[in-house]
């Protein structure tokens, strides 16, 4: 059997943000970190509410508190440490480094009718995919709750600063395709979304609907999604119409098969009443042969079903690509 690599290598957790909490939660964590509770309040205002971490421009806080009200309850959990453009910039893909030395990515991408911000819910990934770079550098960590909202408040912010080719804009969609597993890291990302989606001030007021969860098929945690009845959309990354094929292409399907997976996803979309994505990465003699597409057309048959058909990204020393 194919190993999943799930071996986590640093365990130092991040310093703790008002992005990791509930509004309630949060003026609770201000009076634990010796401040008024209602500082809270001013810092959601200016970091969600005005996508503005930078503490200088909080005029309504103290001026000879700001720096210290900034650290203890909206800290920089991020760094960039490279970025680059594509698409005369309608592409930003940007290199974080976090406290603990470990990378992410984050991707935003400006379309005509709309803005999306691609995502990371972990530094490195435990699920193996032998075709994908993240899935061969292991698990690092979990990423926390305010480390994947930091990755949306910047592109939110980018956005309505207007440094955009077209101008200012609204970021408008958020999908979870970057480096992880998201329902490996299930509660955290739960939590994330909840701060993404609720409205101003206290989160970034984004629609729930317009928040994509990607997984590789953890079965029982799609399952658990569906109970909590929110309604973003899932995308489950198939790769492959056949077990025997899967079983290379994504190993965690030795543990839940091609029809687990789907059955899940299908009740999904019953509960939640959203169509589902079917993520399918075209690797070159390996998956894309006429019947791959047979099977594929079988196993989607009479189902109301996206099917997003993506051009696998090279990797260096890879014999996928």
């Amino acid at each position: 059997m194919n190993q999943i690599i799930e071996t986590i290598t640093t365990k130092k957790k991040p310093p703790k943000h008002i992005a990791d909490f509930d509004q309630k939660s949060r003026k609770e964590f201000a009076i634990e970190q010796g401040l008024e509770g209602f500082r809270a309040d001013q810092v959601s205002r200016h970091w969600f509410g005005n996508l503005n971490s930078n503490y200088e421009d909080w005029t309504d806080l103290p001026v000879e508190k700001r720096k210290e009200i900034a650290e203890k309850l909206a800290p920089n959990l991020l760094t960039e440490i490279k970025t680059q453009k594509a698409d005369q910039g309608n592409t930003v893909k940007t290199l974080w480094k976090l406290h603990d030395g470990l990378l992410i990515e984050s991707v935003l991408m400006h379309y005509p009718n709309r803005t999306t911000v691609c995502i990371s819910s972990q530094a490195g990934c435990g699920m193996a995919c032998p075709f994908c770079a993240t899935g061969q550098l292991g698990l690092k960590r979990n990423l926390s709750s305010a480390e994947i909202v930091s990755q949306v408040q910047f592109a939110a912010s980018y956005a309505q600063k207007g440094l955009l080719p077209e101008g200012p804009t609204r970021l408008s969609n958020i999908v979870f395709m970057g480096m992880g597993e998201p329902l490996a890291n299930f509660n955290t990302v739960v939590q994330a979304i909840r701060a993404i989606h609720e409205e101003s001030p206290s989160g970034l007021g984004i629609s729930a609907r317009n928040i994509t969860v990607s997984t590789v098929g953890l079965v029982p945690k799609i399952y658990e999604l569906a109970e909590l009845k929110l309604p973003v959309r899932l995308a489950v990354s198939l790769h492959a119409p056949n077990d025997e094929l899967r079983n290379t292409l994504v190993p965690i399907n030795e543990r839940y098969s091609i029809k687990e997976v789907l059955n899940a996803a299908w009740n999904y979309a019953e509960v939640i009443g959203r169509r589902v994505s079917i993520e399918y990465a075209m690797i070159k003699d390996i998956n894309d042969q006429k019947i791959h597409a047979q099977q594929l057309a079988n196993l989607l048959k009479n189902k109301d079903v996206h099917v997003n058909l993506i051009p696998l990204n090279p990797t260096p020393g890879s014999k996928w690509t």
